[in-house]
């Protein structure tokens, strides 16, 4: 079983942008949730949906291509580990690719990206770089 969830949501995004998928489900969580809402904010993916499957949420997300169906995401990493949190200031907040990716950062008021995170003086736990 999978302890990390955010680090099996990022794989199968991973893995469906390299074969080439419009769509990838996975169980649904509210963290999820609000991860999917931050990359669709950012535009990174075109949508997100839950829906119910049996008795369980699902999460359908929906992938991002250019024009010549390269993804839009070239990258995801996860940067904080069950077995190693990393946690940073708002004034020491990473630039991720320069600025053109983003890094999620799960803060005390929500999940935020870490230019507004920054904007808003607040620091928290570093999930992952999107780029």
């Amino acid at each position: 079983m999978n302890t990390d969830p955010i680090a099996d949501m990022l794989t199968r995004i991973r893995n469906a942008n390299i074969v080439g998928h419009s769509t990838v489900e996975m169980p649904s969580s509210k963290l999820k949730v609000q991860v999917a809402a931050l990359l669709k904010a950012e535009g990174f993916i075109v949508s997100f949906e839950v829906f119910k499957n049996g008795k369980f949420d699902y999460l359908r997300i929906e992938l991002k291509y250019t024009k010549e169906n390269d993804p839009i995401i070239t990258g995801l990493k996860k940067i904080s580990k069950p077995g190693l949190r990393v946690y940073s200031k708002a004034k020491n907040m990473p630039k991720v690719i320069d600025g053109l990716g983003i890094a999620i950062v799960s803060t005390n008021k929500g999940l935020l990206t870490n230019r507004k995170a920054k904007s808003e003086n607040v620091g928290g736990e570093i999930l992952c770089y999107v780029w």
